[in-house]
């Protein structure tokens, strides 16, 4: 069944016209196994995917299995519109061939785009409350179920994307698993991919679900088999740093992050400037009372300008580049309450966006130590620790790059690039790597918490920040969300829902405060409803002040306006997700995943034309039995 989700018509291309490209494999280095496209090709399907160890290589030749009689459940229309397709396309049978992979763009009389894999490595955390964070290496992992199968150019933006499917069999890095999908997690990477995306946060994008009938899966049970078709501006990820900084193979390090830096990355000029802001000027700067908005609120901070010996060269900044984007996701996942669930290096983005879905979840109450993977049993990546883990993965990446990092102008010397690091060099070079990543870790900070506080701002209403606002605003919400036990965004979409002159009085605001309850009331240990709504209250009396200190004499409607534009009344939760894969593989149906997607593309709508019962349903309080769920990771 195609998507009948309704959108106005949309500009594009075909699916025939659109420009397609292929930088990634003619830029890097394929598996020497089978260095052509020719060559995999007509290699034995069973031999090429049989799972080995690839070297000297950044992918591998691989063409997906064919799928019998699949059926087209769902295609995002945005993601159509923003890979530069026409809606229509997803009508037609080529497009149809493409997203269930019975269609390449490649043949052995005319050459063209052959699909690859890509080959990563992995280092996953170790961390418990009594011991500090430390990894352990799980060698090389790669696209186990993932085949790209070509780049797309979107012909008005000029945004190229790597097009890929998920679930379409066996790679050499498949391991010991099949290579495939099932249904259920393919459901909730399809819609929540496409849901933060309109949410504003970076990410990998859903362009179609496809259901394989003949495909039955064993994970926990025996499942119905899927694929998604999706897109990114690139699949890279710090594991695919990892594998070589493993093997000391220094030449492909080089490689990948000047392709990252030239072609991933609009070009080395477009990273972070040298001439910077000082550490002291970037906390004026935060502190200065800025619009919320304002790119100036260390935006360009640098905290490497000043100290002697820490000149940076261009991979240096390549290195602050990757590290910001990094900051600005995971401070975005704090402010919505976005659990990954997963954060490894081979699921933290090179550039910056949430990658790879697996047991990920938005937060119900709020709870920072919470973590919806049931398999994380000492917590390491829940809530709270996210950006201390992101971090981490982020300190692996200057391990793989520092070298080129702590050499300084010399690393275009032909001596360095030829022998690398010497013993005459050795231990100036190691300094200067440690101390450049130290210092680039405080930047993350700073980007990482000017931007929480941005979206926070914007959230709460507010048009400028303050030093106050932390501490007497969000620090103080969310003790009182945690104590009582409150739902963290539909408190955000409540306030925002509120005129200031219903809490003008200390009245008004103990009766207002119950509309943040849940249905059964306040939960939490100790509390009370009476005790709840003056906590509640007490908040409100200064958010009030605060925020008709920003709005002045301004009509409250365009401040409710403004901010209902950014805290969403629908979000996909593990309650709905559960339900819609129980009604689209148990029972059959087919249009309610349409109709969740068309929620979940304009999340901040007061309604959407569908089954009203079932929106507000959707858009209410969470039943109190399903709140937290966690799942596992091939969820």
């Amino acid at each position: 069944m195609v998507s009948h989700i309704t959108t106005a018509a949309q500009p594009g291309v075909t699916l025939a016209a659109i420009p397609k490209s292929s930088t990634f494999t003619s830029k890097l280095p394929p598996d020497p196994a089978v260095e052509t496209p020719t060559i995999s090709h007509n290699v034995p399907r069973d031999a090429l995917k049989a799972s080995r160890m690839v070297r000297e290589a950044m992918y591998t030749y691989v063409c997906p299995e064919s799928a019998k009689e699949p059926e087209l459940l769902s295609v995002s229309p945005k993601a159509m519109a923003d890979i530069g397709l026409q809606a229509s396309e997803a009508q037609t049978e080529d497009f149809r061939s493409l997203v269930a992979g019975n269609k390449i763009f490649w043949s052995e009389e005319e050459g063209g785009i052959y699909p690859w894999a890509q080959c990563y490595g992995d280092v996953w955390t170790n961390a418990n409350p009594y011991i500090k964070i430390s990894g352990s290496w799980a060698g090389q992992l790669g696209d186990g179920r993932a085949i790209s199968l070509c780049e797309l150019t979107n012909p008005s933006t000029n945004h190229r994307y790597e097009l890929q499917l998920k679930g379409a069999g066996r790679t050499p890095y498949s391991r010991f698993a099949d290579g495939k999908a099932v249904l259920r997690s393919s459901i909730r990477e399809y819609v929540v991919s496409e849901a933060l995306n309109a949410l504003g946060i970076p990410t990998t994008r859903a362009l179609a679900l496809t259901l394989l009938p003949h495909s039955r899966v064993l994970r926990e049970r025996t499942e119905p088999g899927a694929i998604v078709a999706r897109f990114a501006e690139s699949w890279l990820r710090i594991g695919s740093f990892d594998i070589f900084h493993s093997r000391n193979d220094r030449d492909m390090i080089r490689k990948l992050a000047t392709f990252v830096a030239e072609d991933v990355f609009p070009g080395w000029e477009s990273l972070p400037s040298a001439v910077r802001l000082s550490d002291d000027d970037a906390a004026a700067s935060s502190a200065s009372g800025d619009p919320v908005d304002s790119p100036s609120r260390g935006v360009q901070s640098s905290v490497i300008q000043g100290e002697p010996g820490l000149e940076e060269n261009r991979f240096t900044r390549l290195y602050r580049e990757i590290v910001r984007r990094n900051a600005k996701t995971v401070a975005a996942w704090q402010a919505y309450g976005f659990m990954n669930g997963v954060l490894n290096t081979d699921n933290t983005s090179i550039f910056g966006l949430s990658l790879d879905y697996g047991p990920f979840a938005f937060m119900d109450n709020f709870d920072p130590t919470y973590t919806p993977n049931h398999d994380d049993h000492f917590l390491r990546y829940s809530y709270k620790n996210q950006p201390s883990v992101i971090w981490w993965n982020l300190v692996r990446l200057g391990e793989s790059l520092g070298e080129l990092i702590g050499a300084a102008d010399k690393v275009d010397d032909e001596t360095f690039i030829a022998k690398g690091v010497t013993e005459e060099i050795g231990k100036e070079l190691v300094e200067r790597a440690e101390k450049i990543i130290n210092r680039v870790g405080d930047e993350y900070k700073i980007v990482f918490l000017n931007e929480y506080k941005r979206l926070m701002g914007r959230r709460l209403g507010l048009l400028t920040s303050k030093d106050s606002d932390f501490e007497v605003l969000f620090s103080e919400l969310l003790d009182t969300m945690q104590q009582l036990e409150l739902d963290f965004n539909h408190f955000f979409r409540k306030l925002s829902e509120l005129g200031l002159e219903e809490i003008e009085t200390d009245e008004q605001r103990l009766a207002v405060s119950r509309i943040f309850f849940h249905s059964e009331g306040v939960g939490g240990i100790g509390n009370t409803e009476e005790s709840a709504a003056q906590r509640i209250a007490a908040w409100l009396a200064s958010w009030h002040s605060r925020v008709a200190e920003d709005w002045k004499d301004a009509n409250d409607h365009e401040r409710q306006k403004s901010m209902k534009a950014v805290n969403p009344k629908f979000l996909p939760r593990s309650w709905i997700l559960d339900e819609l894969i129980e009604r689209v593989e148990r029972k059959g149906e087919r249009e309610v995943l349409d109709r969740v997607m068309n929620m979940a593309l304009d999340p901040f709508r007061d309604e959407w034309g569908g089954d009203k019962e079932e929106e507000e349903r959707f858009c209410g309080d969470v039943p109190r039995f399903k709140r937290a769920m966690m799942c596992s990771c091939s969820s």
